[in-house]
């Protein structure tokens, strides 16, 4: 017994995992991008088969190669705007951590980041950590499923291209990105300078201190205390950052 699919079947499973493949690569999971390769291919594979019902109705007939090329290359691109776009909410938080834990001396201390299995500043790992987490834990990862899957309707194989609605959005995200990394940072920053103030005046006062033995451990102390009375805020302006980019998302799928 032979089982064969129609053409139709097949280049829509192509587009669709085209574009699912966009998104997985910016996938913000801490360690994923440097999975083996079955890992990434397998979760690719799967999500395509789970947007079944929102795969095209394309005609029961083979495209051109170019045609066919020309289609996959433009899925790839939308699933790469949507990739990006979550990036860009992560990318927020790593600003911020990098700023005040280099700022605060936490630079000394480096371990090696999953993500980019690079040496990083342990409270950039560990937002990175942390952000990797509320991703899954407030569901962002089914937002942008449906997103994925209401694209189609929105988007028919093959003919998204960049407009200048998605461009635009895509450039507020990442301002956006910068401006919540400075939110999360200002605190920490002001509460340092007012901590080299006091120093600068203590020393001033008493020309026999040492403040350079003494503000090292100072200032990693009041980051230290500052980092834990904004830890539980750090979740709800996840969440807000998230909803915006989601928000951004469904008006490019939107659009007219």
């Amino acid at each position: 017994m032979t089982l064969g699919l129609p053409v139709s079947t097949m280049v829509a499973f192509l587009y669709v995992l085209a574009r699912v493949a966009g998104v997985i690569a910016f996938l913000p999971v801490p360690g994923f991008r440097n999975a083996p390769e079955p890992i990434r291919v397998v979760l690719a594979l799967s999500l395509t088969l789970a947007l079944f019902p929102a795969w095209p109705s394309l005609p029961n007939e083979l495209p051109s190669f170019g045609e066919l090329i020309a289609s996959a290359f433009a899925e790839m691109g939308f699933g790469l705007m949507a990739g990006l776009a979550v990036a860009f909410l992560n990318e927020g938080f790593q600003i911020a951590a990098q700023v005040f834990g280099l700022q605060a001396g936490y630079g000394f201390a480096t371990t090696v980041d999953p993500t980019s299995q690079a040496d990083s500043g342990v409270i950039q790992v560990t937002m990175s950590l942390v952000t990797g987490l509320l991703f899954f834990t407030l569901g962002i990862d089914r937002e942008v499923v449906r997103v994925l899957a209401a694209s189609f309707q929105r988007f028919p194989a093959g003919t998204w291209a960049p407009s200048a609605a998605s461009l635009d959005g895509m450039v507020h995200l990442g301002g956006g990105m910068f401006a919540l990394g400075l939110r999360l940072a200002i605190p920490v920053i002001a509460t340092l300078l007012l901590l080299d103030f006091a120093l600068a005046l203590l020393g001033r006062m008493q020309q026999q201190l040492q403040l350079l033995s003494l503000a090292f451990p100072m200032k990693m102390i009041a980051a230290t205390a500052i980092l834990t009375v904004l830890a539980p805020v750090v979740a709800k302006l996840y969440e807000g950052a998230a909803g915006r980019m989601i928000s951004g998302l469904w008006s490019v799928v939107r659009s007219p």
